[in-house]
């Protein structure tokens, strides 16, 4: 959007204008010995503004028996919670040390927890503080286009009156979660435990299409394998190392729900609330089968494909040998057609000097005993060369 500037001949323009009449200006012109009046410089470009920086607060809401209330700013939220005695629930992504160190004020945060969110690259775990849970989780997802598991990271507090969410990658999308809970207002009524129920849910329910495109490439690298593809060993290796660091997202939640079965009683946990925990850890632990089944896949694949390549190896080599077999022969048997025509070409050769004075020059037998002698050299030769089997 450009920016308004007035004209030359704008009155209201006192920047630019000279307090003397303008035709007072023309007449000075006109007079001799005056000056001509400088042009004026050219109007500076204007600065562009800035962009500002980016907010960390994605949403942020407080639920009062079940409806949705939309406060301005993060202290009419605390306001809320304290006094319509509802649920505030924070969404941030990414956020710097000032934003999340002003709700750890509010809502008494452990600091050890803090420094975690603040870090991230930490490993799935649950903690307690006091009443507080802190939780982390490693969401995943499938990159279809480059055919890579993507393992994000997401932290959640967890309060009797609160809920904060610190995200530091694109996954999961806890807009559904909200959307989820806002549809159900029996099960928000819950309190921030269903919250947590319903985001790790959200998680376990991700990782199904991870799951799939896992099975997609490793039927793909089984038709690669037998195809002879020599590149399908790098293939097999990065893929185990992507099940691997899924692996390692997957299998702490199983702990992660037995901490929190273990505190049914204790804090009183709704039986609903229960049951939904129970079905996400069965969702997890099939999660957890369907990779130890990857893994072992693979690294029968990995034998297999040893097992192929050395028989591969074997068959180019017993090629080669069969191939500098039948060069050796045919080299036997150029070599006793040359050794057989070359006894003729010597005796040829011999009897072929012009001399005077040589064995058996002037002998009648002479001609015919050197044909029978080329005959018998090379019938010779031919018969020792068949019997040796080079011919």
């Amino acid at each position: 959007m450009g920016v308004f500037r007035p004209r030359a001949d704008d009155p209201e323009d006192r920047s630019h204008k000279s307090p003397i009449d303008p035709v007072a200006n023309a007449v000075k012109a006109l007079r001799p010995g005056s000056r001509k009046p400088a042009p004026e410089p050219p109007d500076e470009p204007a600065a562009e503004p800035e962009p500002e920086p980016r907010s960390p607060l994605v949403d942020n809401a407080v639920y009062c028996e079940g409806d949705r209330l939309e406060p301005g700013s993060l202290e009419q939220t605390y306001e809320l919670v304290r006094d319509r005695k509802g649920m505030g629930w924070i969404g941030l992504y990414r956020p710097d040390k000032a934003a999340i160190e002003e709700i750890a004020a509010e809502f008494l945060l452990h600091d050890l927890a803090v420094e975690d969110a603040l870090e991230a690259h930490q490993r799935p775990k649950l903690e307690r503080y006091g009443d507080t849970l802190f939780v982390v989780l490693r969401p995943a997802r499938y990159v279809d286009p480059t055919e890579v598991v993507d393992i994000g990271e997401l932290h959640v507090f967890i309060g009797p009156d609160f809920v904060v969410t610190v995200r530091h990658s694109e996954s999961p999308d806890l807009r559904r979660v909200r959307r989820r809970m806002e549809e159900a207002p029996g099960l928000l009524g819950l309190g921030p435990e269903a919250v947590l129920y319903a985001i790790l849910d959200q998680v376990i329910d991700d990782y199904d299409p991870v799951l799939r495109g896992v099975a997609d490439d490793l039927d793909e690298i089984e038709a690669q394998m037998f195809s002879g593809d020599v590149a399908v060993s790098r293939r097999i290796y990065e893929l185990g190392r992507e099940v691997i660091e899924f692996e390692r997202a997957v299998d702490p939640l199983l702990d992660m729900f037995d901490a929190l079965r273990s505190g049914f009683e204790k804090y009183r946990v709704d039986l609903e609330l229960q049951r939904l925990l129970r079905d996400a850890e069965d969702h997890a632990k099939r999660v957890s089968e369907r990779i130890d089944a990857f893994k072992l896949l693979l690294n029968n694949m990995l034998t297999v494909n040893a097992a192929v390549v050395g028989q591969r190896q074997n068959e180019e080599m017993r090629r080669l040998t069969e191939t500098s077999l039948n060069q050796n022969d045919e080299i036997k048997k150029i070599s006793s057609w040359a050794a057989i025509l070359f006894a003729p070409t010597l005796v040829g050769t011999v009897y072929g000097m012009n001399f005077d004075h040589m064995p058996e020059l002037h002998w009648l037998f002479g001609y015919p005993f050197a044909l029978a002698l080329m005959v018998g050299v090379s019938a010779v030769l031919f018969f020792v060369f068949k019997w040796r089997r080079w011919i």
